[in-house]
């Protein structure tokens, strides 16, 4: 049993500000603004264009907020868990990158890639620490420069990323508010669907997985959009019946911001009322690891103590769940 509850006590986000707009890739590829927003309700994305950044100077943006919210001395950071498929360099860790840039010299870190889905295991690892009675502080940050690994010649993938992070601190809970459970997943079998094929051990950097274009994103949507319904239908229901919990009992809904249609056809499914359900894939469009957080970004201050938060998301490999937890406090 846990010895401790964790909870969330701060959020912070960041995401560049260069627009990449429907309209832009108009211009681009055979692609256009209607098409665009009827196949996935996205209009716009961020991009990181400043040479010399990557994605640790987003993280540390969004981590220097979350931290200044809260009122905690990086010093007391214990663990800094950094979700992301776009590290700054193979090694070392992102991680260790953005607790030196906080001035989080007492921390230890490590990156955790399972892509969309990222943030989601993040936060599950992150809590459990706290739970443990091990850690008290800890900041999980999803962040992803997918602009990095998107071929702008391919129309299938490069409408839908963008770049972005988001972080939390996870401390110890004061009262009985905080993360309750998760039903986490993965199947490899979902590899050949949704994949980078070339940096890896396996087809390691070369002339020939350069002009093939393997460091690029590649996705074979259908499978992955049927996957994803089923995934986090599946894993939500489990959560909602593991905790004798009703639909109605929700507050909010936190989806992995991939597709709208994704989002559309998994909360008719559960029977969600859209109000309920946190959206802003139309302005950031799907920033793969960041994607959760920065939905609790930008509805921070909708959030109530006490309110019951579902988590879902889905990522490449494959990798999905669900999270629940109760807010621990009044943004306001």
């Amino acid at each position: 049993m846990a010895i401790y509850k964790a909870a969330i006590s701060a959020v912070g986000g960041y995401v560049p500000e260069t627009k990449l707009t429907n309209f832009d890739l108009e211009k681009m590829v055979d692609t256009n603004n209607e098409w665009i927003i009827s196949r996935t309700g996205i209009k716009e994305r961020r991009i990181l264009k400043e040479p010399g950044k990557a994605s640790s100077f987003m993280a540390v943006n969004a981590a220097k907020e979350a931290l200044k919210k809260n009122g905690t001395d990086p010093l007391d950071i214990e663990v800094v868990i950094c979700a992301t498929v776009t590290p700054d360099m193979r090694f070392p860790d992102t991680a260790n990158t953005i607790a030196k840039e906080l001035g989080a010299t007492n921390a230890w870190g490590f990156d955790l890639g399972a892509a969309c889905s990222g943030f989601l295991f993040g936060l599950t690892t992150g809590c459990r620490f706290i739970e443990s009675g091990a850690y008290k502080k800890i900041l999980v940050i999803g962040v992803d420069m997918m602009s990095s690994i998107i071929d702008y010649e391919d129309r299938s993938t490069c409408i839908l990323f963008g770049d972005g992070a988001g972080c939390v601190l996870l401390e110890r809970s004061e009262d009985d508010n905080g993360f309750v459970d998760a039903d986490l997943h993965g199947d490899g079998n979902g590899a050949q669907y949704l994949n980078m094929r070339g940096g890896g051990s396996l087809l390691p950097t070369s002339a020939e997985t350069v002009k093939n274009k393997d460091h690029y994103v590649f996705q074979d949507g259908r499978p992955v959009f049927k996957a994803a319904v089923s995934g986090m239908k599946t894993a939500t229901n489990t959560i909602l019946d593991r905790n004798n919990m009703t639909k109605e009992e929700i507050d909010w809904v936190v989806p992995h911001q991939a597709n709208m249609r994704i989002i559309n056809t998994l909360t008719d499914f559960l029977e969600i009322p859209k109000e309920k359900v946190m959206v802003n894939i139309d302005r950031y469009g799907n920033t793969t690891a960041a994607t959760l957080p920065l939905c609790l970004w930008d509805y921070e201050k909708q959030l109530k103590k006490g309110d019951k938060l579902i988590f879902t998301a889905f990522g490449g490999g494959f990798t999905w769940g669900s999270i629940y937890l109760t807010w621990a406090y009044d943004s306001n």
